[in-house]
């Protein structure tokens, strides 16, 4: 298990965690950071490929949601207690 606090990632990474997670790609974003606003992506992303979405999140770590919680079999996007204590349970 792994808590990924990092600043910038490649590319690689967030579609790595993307398919394990089995969440929306949106879900990986830091829809409250000033970058995410300041870039008016509430309104872009949607139009975005999935591949610009990847490199828009590999570019800058202030986009992505964080902490990051990944095991084995699961990955979760920011705190939430509820699903950090479900994921913990499960891969002590």
């Amino acid at each position: 298990m792994e808590i990924l606090q990092t600043d910038k990632e490649d590319e690689a990474t967030p579609r790595a965690l993307h398919k394990k997670s089995g969440l929306p790609l949106k879900k990986f974003f830091n829809t409250s950071g000033m970058f995410y606003r300041e870039m008016e992506l509430s309104a872009k992303l949607s139009a975005m490929s999935e591949d610009e979405q990847f490199k828009l999140l590999a570019s800058d770590g202030m986009l992505v949601k964080r902490p990051l919680l990944v095991t084995e079999n699961a990955v979760c996007t920011g705190f939430k207690e509820g699903a950090w204590k479900a994921v913990l349970l499960k891969n002590p």
